[in-house]
């Protein structure tokens, strides 16, 4: 990886969380949706389930690629 100049994220296939303040969070390279309520959304990530817990949860959009969720976040968790 080093030798290419490649992203260890893109070569790892890991997910990427950006979070912007306690409202919103964009996700990339993430596999499904396992739960999704208002006060709980769970993703599968390769390795590993992300967990976004707070209330009035949403997911605003999601493609193959990313989505966004946005709400009162609380925690975010990796299980």
């Amino acid at each position: 990886m080093e030798s290419l100049k490649l992203p260890k994220d893109t070569m790892l296939g890991a997910s990427i969380v950006t979070i912007t303040g306690d409202r919103e969070a964009f996700i990339e390279n993430y596999k499904g949706i396992i739960e999704y309520t208002t006060e709980s959304i769970v993703l599968q990530g390769k390795n590993r389930r992300i967990c976004f817990e707070g209330k009035r949860l949403s997911i605003d959009y999601y493609t193959n690629e990313d989505m966004k969720i946005s709400g009162s976040i609380e925690a975010v968790r990796y299980v």
